[in-house]
């Protein structure tokens, strides 16, 4: 069994955040030890692991309880979960496309500004009359 911080320290979470996500019910059936602080088990640390991943993919807290809902009525919730998953996959996939679009125009930039230090390009300006 581990204390909030040890688990914490585990998943790589704050404290906040774990209190929030226990808070909210993300973390169900947490136990309490004999002061009554919260601990948790490897299930639990698995399940944390999971929720830090579903929210680094940008899944909101609503859906997270409604994926935790789902994950609780067991092995027939499996399709429903999937669906949740491939939306949450087709999101990142254009978002992944933007962020690329994003480092590639900062390459293109950085290239052009190169070129322009080096003397082989003109400098030009889309925000200020550039004398020749």
């Amino acid at each position: 069994m581990y204390s909030m911080k040890e688990t914490c320290q585990k998943v790589g979470m704050t404290y906040e955040t774990l209190k929030f996500y226990c808070n909210e019910g993300l973390v169900p059936n947490v136990k309490r030890d004999k002061n009554n602080y919260r601990i948790f088990n490897d299930r639990d640390i698995n399940w944390l692991n999971s929720l830090s991943c579903l929210k680094k993919c940008g899944m909101s807290i609503q859906d997270m309880k409604i994926y935790l809902s789902l994950c609780l009525k067991g092995k027939a919730t499996i399709p429903e979960r999937k669906i949740m998953l491939d939306k949450q996959k087709a999101d990142l996939i254009i978002k992944i496309s933007e962020l690329n679009e994003c480092v590639d125009f900062i390459d293109n930039k950085q290239q052009f500004y190169n070129d322009v230090l080096e003397g082989s390009v003109k400098y030009n300006s889309n925000l200020i009359n550039v004398d020749d």
